[in-house]
């Protein structure tokens, strides 16, 4: 879908890439979970994990999420990171922050994070590469002292 893959990765062309991901992409994230509207997968939300070598953010994660764009604007990404984000600081209780480097443009994505309370921190110039150019990004984060859900 072109509208998901927006402002991350190229759309998987067939099933064997989406099957690859699942095999050899997602077991390395510390938390994966399908997103399931009436039993049926409609996207994924992540946590990951920082490299266990910088011992620095050993108290933080990353949080990444994907919902199939005919199921946008119904609440379900909200409904979604608030469940993880309680899931997170419950299980994981060592984390301490969890945050997400959103694309400046994906205003969606900022305010599904914001609703949840997460709180913008800054813009990240040229942060990432995304099909050949430089994007700014914005670094949004929540503390587990933050939490209201």
């Amino acid at each position: 879908d072109e509208k998901v893959s927006k402002f991350g990765w190229e759309p998987y062309t067939s099933k064997d890439v989406g099957i690859n991901f699942i095999e050899n992409i997602a077991p390395k994230f510390q938390l994966c979970k399908a997103i399931c509207l009436n039993d049926r997968a409609i996207g994924s939300i992540m946590i990951y994990p920082n490299l266990p070598y910088d011992k620095s953010r050993s108290k933080s994660a990353e949080l990444g999420y994907v919902l199939g764009s005919e199921y946008w604007g119904k609440g379900i990404p909200t409904c979604a990171v608030k469940q993880i984000v309680k899931v997170v600081f419950s299980e994981l209780s060592h984390l301490e922050r969890l945050e997400a480097i959103v694309d400046v443009e994906n205003v969606g994505s900022q305010r599904v994070l914001e609703k949840v309370g997460f709180q913008k921190e800054g813009v990240l110039g040229k942060y990432w590469l995304l099909k050949g150019k430089s994007r700014d990004t914005i670094n949004i984060s929540l503390h587990s002292t933050d939490l209201q859900l």
